[in-house]
């Protein structure tokens, strides 16, 4: 036990004093002699009084004195104990990805040493090195605020910031002790950073046991994609598993593959190697380690892991025979390692949308074919067009420009080098700033005999990305929409130029993003790259908006050490995206030695447990006894009056609440207006999406009704109140726990009550909820111990059709699915001349589909859609579909079948045109 105000304490020397003060009250009586009183011997009194203070009232008045005195003190069961002594206490935190899964632990413990510093009066000063700024040693309790705003960081601290906190600490003036927090792993600096501290003062580490696991970037080898998870120091066999994250086709990011990973006896790291569908491969954004909440157990990818579709046409068929001259060899050995191939005509790879389209010598194009490569290349396509003998013979951009050219060109070819030429073969000029080349070595032996030449033009400075010595475009481009066409004005083959003999050709694809090499970018390829920063990591592996960070050269986004000038997340430049992450490839996790003489203690704290109260509160009934007591004493109170007021006093002492304060909050904000809710499925991303969901429908309702309902909530089957929630959206995942019992018996209450559950498997009822389908199955199981009734796919004639808006479809980001309701009863006769039967006044108890209705209901806080639905126009149109269907749904649970009246007969006649 420990003490918040042990001076206090002192106070129980004043016992023995109040001890005899309260033996001499009340005085001893005066003994004097009278005869007369004989005449009183023999009778009894009725009522007698106590001459002196019986000993047990005054036990009893010492401990109410003494529970006051120790409850004032401020006791505590289980007192965090810093040992380190007096004086002021600086507390040294890593702040590093590698502590992030553990930080609110972290946390935990630097409040109690806080809280102790406290009371022993210490200033504290906290120095995150991650974030260094130069210590102030302050109150403890002022730093108990800020605490909430320490994060860890996505990366280990640099040498630049520990040769700052060095400095800084040589600036404050006397002595401190240190605690410091260690994430385990060894950086650079870190040794110095530890003599620094030592020299002025004791120095103890607090880190947890937990080992650091983080894995490194994924690549892409022999159609496979590599893995590999690090633990920083090698143990016993164990098992990790591996999620790679991406949108679905619908959008919705959602985990698409699962791996495990073994880490063998004394080894520190783990591989496997997944062999993915291509498309499949294409729409992973992320992988991450299971139950590893840090910037080091996440991996980005980009296009790296992507191979692209690249649809090659040529102007003339292969020479039979003669492989070397046909005019997309070159291309195609290119391209092999990194790209697939669409085969076919132009209106036939056109539909499959592929990345890029090369036409090496195609000088004319029908124009279905030049209307439909127009539109292709204005959503964001890529055309590669090269030069030959055909395009140089056509009259293809003489008189103008051509859509599908980048500038008008001259009649015929230009021979600089040939054998009928009397000049020489000409070398490129170095690439300039703007060009997407810039940077490349151009090697010496790369000459063109042959091109095609552009028409001088103002715009043909801006348009050429690559020159010849004497100025003559080679590479000229141009924006088209959203994409861009490229002309080489050589051929693709060596028939014209050296160039496709070259590495640099490869180079100038890869810039190009024709060729999305499927290994590391090499600091060669980034030279003269800028590269802009659009989504960073925190130190948790989460990805946030870059907002307003400048770009980043590309060289440095290779070879840099990642930290404050350089953070980890998704780069682009132009169409290529780099993914920067926290490891690289050669990244080795180094444990962190502490010298022996530095005490090393785990971050495992004990719960503080104040008894004050309980002893003030003792205190309260003991004096409430003696007052009893010393009535009864004096004569003043009989002692069945005594017991009653005594039984009264210990019915009034407080007892354990029905309800928590958390949860009369609770009721309180769930029944001042009305709310809707959503059922927690314990997986995050589903749950944030109902939430969403569930706070597009208020919006919706707010602005087209008068239904004007409060911010929506989650609420868990197990502690929360149904009651006060006339709708729950039910979303199901295949791994929510199955609840309870007495969980399940509040659903019955709920439903018997008027309530309405909406569950929705999200899976577009593939299945049919059956048990070919996981949400499906999970369905059956949770909704097995609920008094359901009977169901129906929603009739034409349901009251749900008509609430609000006149529906026949219920779409959500699925669309064209039956959704169930209670079945009508067996007697329903439509009466003639109304167009809905005459169903009974009772709403349907739950509503079952797989629409995912959150997810097209689902808005920011801004009041923008989160999810895509569809596309176009035919997209937007459904997510209103949606926004009705839910409008309908609340009407239906707050009003009823009130819609089956006949007095709204004419009304609904009108409207559906009988």
């Amino acid at each position: 036990m420990g003490f918040t105000a042990p001076w206090v304490l002192l106070g129980l020397l004043t016992l023995p004093i109040l001890w005899l003060i309260l033996r001499a009250v009340p005085p001893a009586p005066i003994r004097r002699l009278f005869p007369a009183v004989t005449l009183l011997l023999g009778l009894k009194d009725d009522e007698s009084v106590s001459d002196r203070t019986p000993w047990w009232l005054l036990l009893l008045r010492m401990l109410a004195a003494a529970a006051i005195i120790i409850g004032l003190a401020g006791p505590v069961l289980n007192p965090a104990r810093d040992e380190a002594g007096s004086g002021p206490l600086l507390l040294v935190l890593d702040a590093s990805w590698a502590g992030a899964s553990r930080w609110s632990a972290t946390l935990d413990q630097i409040d109690a040493q806080l809280t102790e510093a406290g009371r022993a009066g210490r200033p504290v000063s906290i120095l995150r090195l991650t974030d260094a700024e130069a210590p102030v040693f302050q109150a403890a309790e002022a730093w108990r605020g800020r605490l909430p705003g320490l994060t860890p960081m996505p990366w280990q601290p640099t040498e630049a910031q520990i040769d700052g906190a060095v400095a800084a600490l040589g600036e404050i003036p006397g002595g401190f002790d240190t605690h410091w927090f260690s994430d385990r792993l060894s950086y650079a600096g870190h040794d110095r950073l530890l003599s620094a501290l030592q020299s002025r003062g004791a120095v103890t580490v607090y880190r947890s046991s937990a080992p650091v696991v983080a894995v490194a970037p994924a690549s892409y080898q022999d159609g496979a994609i590599q893995l590999t998870a690090l633990r920083a120091e090698p143990g016993g066999a164990e098992t990790i598993t591996v999620l790679a994250q991406g949108r679905d086709p619908a959008g919705a990011m959602r985990v698409l593959h699962t791996t495990e990973m073994q880490f063998e006896t004394g080894s520190d790291t783990a591989q496997t190697e997944l062999a993915l569908p291509s498309e499949l491969r294409a729409r992973i954004t992320r992988f991450e380690i299971q139950g590893q909440r840090s910037a080091g157990a996440v991996t980005l990818t980009d296009d790296s892991l992507r191979r692209r579709e690249v649809a090659l046409i040529a102007g003339t068929l292969n020479r039979e025979g003669l492989e070397l001259l046909s005019p997309l060899h070159y291309l195609t050995q290119v391209l092999i390692p990194t790209a697939d191939f669409v085969e076919g005509g132009l209106l036939e790879v056109l539909p499959a949308n592929p990345d890029v389209i090369v036409l090496a010598d195609v000088a004319t194009l029908s124009d279905t074919e030049q209307a439909r490569l127009t539109e292709w290349v204005e959503q964001g396509g890529l055309l590669l067009r090269f030069a030959g003998p055909r395009m140089a013979a056509s009259d293809l951009g003489r008189d103008a420009e051509d859509t599908l050219l980048p500038v008008r060109l001259r009649s015929g070819g230009r021979s600089v080098g040939g054998a009928m030429s009397w000049g020489e073969a000409k070398g490129l000029a170095p690439f300039p700033e703007g060009s997407p080349f810039f940077g490349l070595q151009i090697p010496p032996d790369v000459t063109v005999t042959t091109q095609v030449m552009a028409q001088p033009d103002p715009n043909l400075a801006d348009r050429a990305i690559a020159s010849l010595s004497d100025g003559t475009p080679l590479v000229t481009r141009k924006a088209l929409g959203l994409g861009q066409v490229v002309l080489f004005h050589v051929t693709a083959d060596a028939e014209w130029s050296s160039l496709p003999l070259s590495g640099l050709f490869v180079e100038m694809l890869d810039r190009l993003a024709v060729a999305s090499a499927a290994k590391s970018r090499q600091v060669e390829q980034l030279q003269g790259t800028t590269w802009e920063p659009i989504q960073i990591l925190d130190g948790f592996g989460t990805l946030s908006d870059a907002g307003n960070l400048p770009g980043v050269d590309g060289v440095a986004l290779v070879s840099g050490q990642v930290g404050p000038e350089l953070r980890p997340g998704l780069y682009e430049s132009g169409k290529q995206k780099l993914a920067l992450n926290v490891l690289a490839e050669d990244t080795v996790l180094t444990p962190a030695v502490w010298p022996p003489d530095v005490p090393i203690k785990g971050q495992e704290i004990s719960t503080e447990t104040p008894i004050g109260g309980i002893l003030l509160s003792l205190a309260l009934i003991l004096l409430t006894v003696d007052v009893i007591a010393s009535l009864a004493l004096s004569g003043r109170l009989g002692l069945a009056r005594a017991t009653a007021m005594v039984l009264g006093a210990l019915l009034l002492v407080p007892q354990a609440q029905a309800q928590t304060p958390e949860e009369t909050e609770f009721a309180l904000n769930s029944t001042q207006e009305l709310v809707l809710a959503h059922v927690l499925t314990g997986d995050a991303q589903v749950d944030d999406i109902a939430l969403a969901g569930m706070r597009g429908l208020v919006q919706t309702l707010y602005y087209r009704t008068s239904v004007e309902p409060a911010e929506p909530v989650g609420v868990d089957l197990e502690r929360d109140e149904l009651a006060f929630f006339p709708l729950l959206y039910w979303p199901i995942t295949p791994d929510q726990p199955q609840p309870s019992a007495e969980a399940y018996a509040k659903l019955n209450a709920y439903l018997r009550s008027g309530g309405m559950i909406l569950f929705d498997t999200r899976d577009a009822n593939i299945a049919g909820f059956g048990a070919a389908s996981a949400n499906g199955r999970k369905l059956q199981q949770l909704a097995g111990p609920l008094n359901i009734p009977s169901l129906e796919p929603i009739p034409r004639d349901h009251v749900l059709t008509r609430t609000f808006y006149l529906l026949q479809d219920f779409p959500g980001r699925y669309g064209g699915t039956e959704v169930w309701v209670e079945s009508a009863p067996l007697d329903a006769e439509q009466i003639e001349g109304m167009p809905f039967r005459n169903l009974n006044d009772n709403v349907t108890p739950v509503v079952i589909g797989g629409n995912d209705w959150a997810g097209a209901w689902a808005v920011d806080r801004n009041g923008q859609a989160l999810l895509p639905v569809g596309r176009g126009y035919a997209g937007e149109r459904q997510r209103e579909l949606a926004h009705r269907f839910g409008v309908n749904l609340v009407m239906h649970v707050l009003t009823g079948n009130y819609k089956s009246d006949q007095v709204h007969v004419p009304a609904l006649l009108d409207r559906l045109g009988q």
